[in-house]
């Protein structure tokens, strides 16, 4: 991953809807949700969520999906998964570290 698309991501991520957003997609697992299920989840206003979801969108931590007449969001685990690897590439100055790497989301 590089430098300016962890900087993009981690920008997206740094305002409390859209962090509150992304990890109710993450927690959707690859079903994903609709708008109205994340307005109705979170008590945003539509017109304020559909901004943050255009923001997590294009930082490419969100896609979206037209699925008849509703809009389905999904979080982009791929990317989740490759921003908490350039997060922890250098980890614990390359020894082993505490965590267990199966950590990472397999959705």
């Amino acid at each position: 991953m590089e430098e300016k698309n962890v900087i993009q991501a981690l920008a997206a991520l740094a305002q409390p809807v859209r962090l509150q957003v992304f990890r109710a997609l993450v927690v959707a697992g690859p079903t994903g949700l609709t708008p109205g299920v994340l307005v109705e989840q979170l008590g945003v206003p539509s017109t304020s969520l559909s901004f943050h979801l255009k923001e997590l969108t294009h930082a490419n931590l969100v896609s979206q999906e037209r699925d008849g007449r509703n809009l389905i969001y999904r979080a982009v685990f791929e990317q989740m998964n490759a921003l908490l690897g350039y997060l922890t590439a250098n980890c614990c100055q390359g020894e082993a570290c505490l965590v267990d790497s199966s950590t990472a989301c397999e959705c």
